[in-house]
C-alpha cells in the first residue's frame, strides 16, 4: 500500500515536469508545423514559457520562506532562480518585438506572412533581374 502510496505522492510532485514538458512538445509543434510567421512566434512563446516553468519549479522549497535570516525559520527558498526568469521574461518580450516588427517589414515586403509563399516568390527571379 505504502509502494503505491509513494508513487503517487512522486508523480503528483511531478506535475509542474509535465506541465513543462507538454508545452514545450507544443511549442516547438507548432513552430515546425506551421507555416505562418505569427504562429510561428506564438509557438516560440510557449516554448519560452515552459523554460520559464522548467527553472522556477525547484525554485521554491516546500516549507521554505523568504531568504530573510530570522530566529523563527531554518528552511530558505533561494531567490536566484526568480531573478534570472524575469530577466529571462525581459528578453523574450524583447525578442517577441523585434520578431513582429520583422513580420511587420516582411508583410510590406511580400505582402504575405506565409512561409511558403515567401520562399516561392524569392525562388522565382524577378523581370530585373532576367534582363
Amino acid at each position: 500500500m505504502s509502494g503505491t502510496m509513494n508513487t503517487t505522492m512522486t508523480l503528483g510532485g511531478h506535475f509542474t515536469y509535465f506541465i513543462t514538458i507538454f508545452l514545450m512538445i507544443a511549442g516547438l509543434f507548432i513552430v515546425i508545423a506551421r507555416g505562418n510567421l505569427i504562429k510561428k512566434l506564438i509557438g516560440l512563446g510557449i516554448f519560452q514559457t515552459s523554460v520559464y516553468l522548467l527553472y522556477i519549479a525547484p525554485g521554491k522549497l516546500v516549507g521554505g520562506t523568504a531568504p530573510i535570516l530570522s530566529d523563527a525559520f531554518t528552511v530558505y527558498s533561494s531567490p536566484l532562480p526568480h531573478v534570472l526568469i524575469l530577466t529571462a521574461i525581459v528578453v523574450g518580450v524583447a525578442t517577441l518585438a523585434l520578431g513582429l516588427a520583422l513580420v511587420v517589414r516582411i508583410r510590406e515586403a511580400y505582402d504575405s506572412i506565409e512561409e511558403d509563399e515567401i520562399l516561392n516568390m524569392d525562388a522565382v527571379p524577378s523581370r530585373q533581374e532576367q534582363a
